[in-house]
């Protein structure tokens, strides 16, 4: 039997704090069309939240089914990204802002989160001292 593939509630990034603190403190690079805002952080476990914004996107609908779309690829790929923080014994908090205006399939979104959890994972490599 292979690894649950799961977002439970402690790795979802809910709290107003954390998010903030993320945004002022974290790093972030983008990944068209992601923006991916990151902190590594001293405990460890990993967190994940993401937005779309409303100027894009004026339907709550759409803007769901993105979110619904990159939580759903975050869930079936994160397990590397996972080993690579028990190695170095570190946590990370991450979040996705969704950039584009055009409404995109699984497909986008699954190749997008796959480079975009190789880079994370070669940052926790060559970065061995938590931010916080």
């Amino acid at each position: 039997m292979g690894q649950k593939l799961t977002l439970g509630k402690k790795e979802r990034l809910k709290s107003r704090k954390a998010i903030e603190q993320l945004f002022r403190e974290g790093r972030r690079f983008t990944i068209s069309p992601f923006r991916i805002f990151y902190l590594t952080r001293a405990e460890t476990g990993l967190q994940f939240g993401t937005g779309v914004g409303t100027r894009n996107f004026k339907k709550a609908v759409d803007r769901n089914r993105i979110k619904r779309l990159s939580r759903e690829a975050w869930r079936l790929q994160k397990s590397s990204l996972q080993k690579a923080l028990e190695e170095k014994n570190t946590g990370l908090h991450i979040f996705l802002i969704y950039t584009g205006n055009e409404m995109v399939d699984y497909s986008f979104v699954y190749e997008k989160l796959t480079t975009i959890i190789k880079k994370l994972a070669a940052l926790v490599h060559e970065n061995n001292t938590p931010h916080s």
